[in-house]
């Protein structure tokens, strides 16, 4: 089920929509911003395209590689740390906390945004792609029985999580800080998109969540957003295979057929 959803090009909002729902969480956010390149316009670029090659390894490399590079990963979150200004202390970025927090953020977001735009799965498709994930969670340092296994574990999980969530002062507003992205040279002519990319982002989250960025939350911001997906979804389709899917994700589907 990983496989047949994450090889969708529309997942590419959803992948930005993960970092919204991430962002929610104070400790995790805070480790981004103090330790993290990912706000430094001259580094945002190469660490995005960092965390790109880690979620591509992960998604389909061998175990050999997914070890590798979770190895890697690990070490990281064991060596860093951050400052928490809300109780004084110090943690490192390793906190089961905000590790099961970044994970469910980014497993809602994906499977939100496939089901939104269109990718087909019934309510027993969408539980096995919430229970595979949670090998990814034991990549990063979590255990896997800690992390939800079905999409309503995952919303109960979300709903008593609200409460600690806040977009903390000293962060930059994602939306505002889209309209100056640093890009490549390259994909300089891609940068008047960004701008609508998050804005999209934005409108998949739950009303909640955009109340919490100061946005307007209503209803028809939430069938603009789907009807949206949708329509992206669709012209994507008409996309020959060969195009629109990426080479790992047309040899992930070959495997799967057979």
């Amino acid at each position: 089920m990983t496989w047949r959803v994450m090889g969708e090009p529309i997942l590419l909002v959803g992948g930005f929509r993960a970092l919204l729902m991430q962002g929610l969480h104070p400790r995790a956010m805070r480790g981004v911003l103090q330790n993290s390149a990912l706000m430094d316009p001259g580094e945002s670029w190469s660490r995005f395209a960092r965390t790109t090659e880690f979620v591509r390894v992960r998604t389909y490399g061998t175990c050999e590689e997914v070890e590798r590079a979770g190895r890697r990963v690990r070490k990281i979150h064991a060596t860093l740390t951050a400052h928490d200004p809300d109780t004084g202390q110090e943690f490192h970025l390793d906190d089961p906390e905000a590790l099961r927090w970044v994970h469910v953020g980014e497993v809602d977001s994906y499977l939100s945004v496939a089901r939104r735009g269109g990718v087909r799965l019934t309510d027993a498709e969408a539980d096995r792609f919430v229970a595979e994930w949670r090998r990814a969670a034991e990549v990063v340092g979590l255990s896997p029985d800690d992390v939800p296994g079905s999409v309503g574990e995952m919303r109960d999980y979300i709903r008593a999580e609200r409460p600690g969530l806040r977009f903390v002062p000293e962060a930059a507003h994602p939306l505002r800080q889209s309209f100056n992205v640093p890009l490549p040279l390259k994909l300089t002519p891609l940068k008047p998109a960004v701008p609508a990319l998050t804005l999209l982002a934005f409108a998949t989250l739950p009303r909640w969540a955009r109340r919490l960025y100061g946005l307007p939350a209503t209803p028809l911001g939430d069938l603009w957003a789907t009807a949206t997906l949708r329509t992206l979804h669709v012209g994507l389709g008409l996309v020959p295979p060969q195009v629109r899917y990426s080479p790992v994700a047309r040899r992930a589907r070959r495997m799967t057929a057979a």
